[in-house]
């Protein structure tokens, strides 16, 4: 069987290599399928050459999804295009037809709801999720019902029009065959059906509502402006005020809409955060200067893509769900995209770079609120994402489940302590908390201290049988990290365990062998629990810190007095409440406390006789 596997293999790579050397320098798709015939995974290059052949030039990819990619792959096919965007597009739809098992994938793939003018005569509008109406215009898909219903509940106040679906052919109504309804009566419709309403000023209606559904407010306003003017110079004021009316109407909806210049307009903005699972995306679409779309969706990595592979896979997708024709779109990342006829602009200020960071404030409460409920739900799988973060941000070879972490406490060298805290799978393990007081180590010295705590530690650990973590956290810069490697070299477990320090100042981070620190985002959940780790040291420590404090305090007032001992002490606290008071208690009242040779003995200690 063994024999078996290795021919097979054999054959697999000499046939893989085959066809790497028949591949040409041209762009296109390529597709990897496993021994039974099914796709693994499907991508677009540029050169498909170079970027095919990537995969089988390295023994060692940084991520172990690649790795078990590559073994798994028995055949390559790949089609060849003229251009980039050829290619973009073609893997586009490859993807959404195969949906290989290893390309990543939008979480969300539910049909939204658009709004529809069906083409007929007096057409009506209505919110609909199949386009099955042919000629007619959708508006949409809208990835929140609610601001569609609000934009549907605009147009129901400006504009009463029919939503019957009576056949109103002119024959029809010339005929008289209909008679107007409750909606008629009620002031929702203005009676087509019985003739009562001309189809100019229907078809009027209509195109006030399509600029309402391109968000062309401003454009609508002024229109509106210009007609109650020449109504109130006709001394129509009556049909003024209508006018007058749609205008507050408009404008109210147009000042809690308006996000930024009116100048922006048909613009698209995407935005991306990422954590260890994937990425979440935010879309918005401005139309002069309204947010009319905005819509947040999940993206699952498969092979450890980058920011910049998940958000163009998210531009692609997301523009085809919801049929963009915008020729401009911002982004939040560099993006190494090219499409015919369209901007793709990185903003750095003004205006658009407010969209962007608008557009990241909802990907990022996306993101946060995703994690909230796998917290809730799935307390394990949030576990592991945190640490896998850790693992990722620090360039970790193992999943850190077992963290140390350790603290040196002490005032100019007195009552010194070391701390020891450890979180296992992320949130601690109290029981395995240690202190240390410092055995040869004299005066103030933290690098000595630190040297011999993490000595102490590692050994009796070794000694013991007992697991060691993955990972060390230092309390401290370059000084404590260097004396806390010194240890592990001492007890050859220098590269076995990673060790970081991390400085109070900056919170910069140090690796052993690099002058230069790191800084970590301020927002990263791996600088976080590295902080929660360093207060948590800290405090453990300070509480030791004091305790043995106020022990040498006590000692030093009544357990050095001659001829009372631990016993007497403890009595006359316990009795007392505290050495004050102790010293201001008369003769008599000690002697009801202790027997009257150890009272006699602290009284005279305390009055100086």
């Amino acid at each position: 069987m063994i024999r078996f596997s290795f021919v097979v293999l054999k054959e697999r790579s000499a046939h893989i290599d085959q066809i790497l050397k028949r591949l040409d320098h041209k762009p296109g798709v390529y597709q990897y399928y496993d021994e039974h015939g099914q796709i693994l995974y499907i991508g677009k290059a540029k050169s498909l050459k170079n970027r095919v052949t990537s995969y089988f030039n390295t023994n060692s990819h940084e991520s172990g999804k690649t790795r078990i990619l590559v073994r798994k792959i028995a055949d390559i096919k790949t089609i060849v295009v003229e251009t980039e965007l050829d290619a973009l597009l073609l893997e586009n739809s490859l993807i959404k037809k195969y949906k290989p098992r290893y390309n990543i994938n939008l979480k969300d793939d539910k049909t939204y709801p658009s709004i529809v003018i069906v083409k007929e005569p007096f057409p009506r509008v209505f919110p609909t999720r199949q386009r099955e109406h042919k000629n007619s215009e959708y508006f949409g898909p809208y990835a929140s019902g609610k601001m569609m219903h609000a934009v549907l509940d605009l147009i129901k106040k400006l504009y009463p029009i029919r939503t019957c679906t009576l056949p109103l052919s002119s024959k029809n109504i010339e005929a008289g065959k209909f008679k107007v309804c409750l909606e008629y009566h009620l002031g929702n419709c203005l009676g087509p059906c019985a003739g009562k309403q001309t189809e100019e000023s229907y078809a009027s209606s209509i195109q006030g509502i399509r600029d309402i559904l391109k968000g062309n407010y401003s454009d609508l306003i002024r229109g509106y402006k210009r007609l109650m003017n020449d109504c109130a110079a006709r001394y129509a004021f009556e049909e003024a005020q209508q006018y007058k009316t749609r205008i507050d109407t408009l404008e109210l909806f147009q000042a809690r809409s308006t996000i930024v210049t009116a100048d922006i307009h048909n613009v698209d903005v995407f935005s991306l955060v990422s954590d260890a699972n994937g990425g979440y995306v935010n879309y918005m679409k401005v139309n002069n200067g309204v947010i009319v779309q905005s819509y947040s969706t999940e993206i699952k990595k498969k092979m450890d893509e980058s920011e910049e592979e998940m958000l163009t896979f998210a531009v692609i997708q997301i523009r085809d769900i919801f049929h963009s024709t915008s020729d401009f779109i911002l982004v939040s990342h560099a993006l190494d995209l090219q499409l015919e006829g369209i901007d793709i602009h990185l903003p750095q200020r003004g205006d658009k770079r407010k969209l962007i960071d608008l557009s990241l404030k909802n990907s990022t409460q996306y993101m946060l609120d995703a994690q909230k409920q796998i917290e809730l739900v799935d307390p394990e799988r949030h576990t592991n994402r945190i640490l896998q973060t850790v693992q990722k941000d620090l360039r970790l070879q193992t999943l850190p489940v077992h963290i140390e972490c350790f603290d040196n406490s002490n005032i100019q060298g007195a009552h010194a302590v070391s701390a020891c805290v450890v979180f296992k799978q992320a949130r601690p393990s109290k029981a395995d908390y240690r202190i240390f007081n410092p055995k040869t180590v004299e005066g103030p010295n933290d690098f000595d201290t630190m040297k011999e705590v993490v000595y102490r530690r590692y050994k009796r650990l070794q000694e013991e049988g007992e697991s060691l973590p993955q990972l060390i956290i230092i309390d401290g810069g370059k000084g404590q990290l260097s004396a806390a490697l010194e240890s592990l070299d001492v007890l050859g477990l220098r590269g076995k365990i990673a060790i970081i320090g991390i400085a109070k100042k900056l919170e910069e981070i140090y690796f052993p062998g690099d002058s230069l620190p790191i800084y970590l985002d301020k927002r990263s959940e791996t600088l976080k629990l590295i902080q929660q780790l360093r207060d948590e040291a800290h405090r453990f420590g300070i509480t030791r810190h004091r305790n043995k404090r106020s022990k040498d305090a006590l000692r030093s007032e009544l357990t050095e007095i001659k001829g009372v001992g631990n016993h007497t002490t403890q009595t006359l606290l316990v009795h007392f409440g505290s050495v004050h008071a102790i010293k201001e208690a008369s003769l008599e009242e000690l002697e009801k406390a202790v027997n009257n040779r150890a009272a006699g003995i602290v009284y005279r200690y305390f009055h100086g006789q």
